[in-house]
């Protein structure tokens, strides 16, 4: 990792904040590993907003030299069963020339540290099973697959697309 990696909480009133989210979080859809495909001109033009309005959305981007290189979305949630919000690592993209120095593992302890200081239980976080990259990493952040009893398994993400 070089030293010269600076993470910042996104100011959702700084523009620069703005464009770098966008830019990074498009190169990960844009990549196999996020869906292959760009984000839509809507999305590109109102997700920043949507972002700043959302109280439990915690945002950082990396950067070195003032060039954006990695970012991390997370939401707060609440887990029923600690009676204790959560903080959910939504969205973890490092772009690819600044890959294997470091920076997630950069980003996931500024969430973390943004967890603790919110009172947090856990995070948590969806990857695809055969992102193995992504999977080492998490692991050796200390990640591992959700179970409550090996008789009923690990949990699993699913969806249901409404739009």
């Amino acid at each position: 990792m070089t030293t010269s990696t600076l993470v910042e909480r996104v100011d959702f009133n700084n523009p620069q904040h703005g464009e770098d989210l966008i830019e990074l979080l498009d190169e990960y859809a844009r990549d196999p590993a996020g869906g292959g495909v760009a984000l839509s001109e809507w999305t590109r033009a109102n997700l920043f907003f949507e972002l700043s309005k959302r109280e439990g959305c915690h945002a950082f981007i990396a950067y070195q030299q003032k060039q954006p290189v990695g970012l991390l979305i997370s939401f707060e949630g609440f887990s029923t069963f600690a009676c204790k919000p959560l903080l959910n690592l939504h969205d973890l993209v490092v772009s690819e020339p600044y890959r294997g120095l470091g920076i997630s593992k950069r980003l996931m302890e500024k969430a973390e540290s943004t967890a603790r200081e919110r009172g947090c239980c856990k995070l948590t976080l969806e990857v695809l099973s055969n992102n193995s990259i992504a999977l080492s990493a998490y692991k050796k952040f200390g990640f591992e697959q959700y179970t409550l009893s090996e008789e009923f398994g690990c949990a699993q993400f699913w969806q249901k697309k409404l739009v």
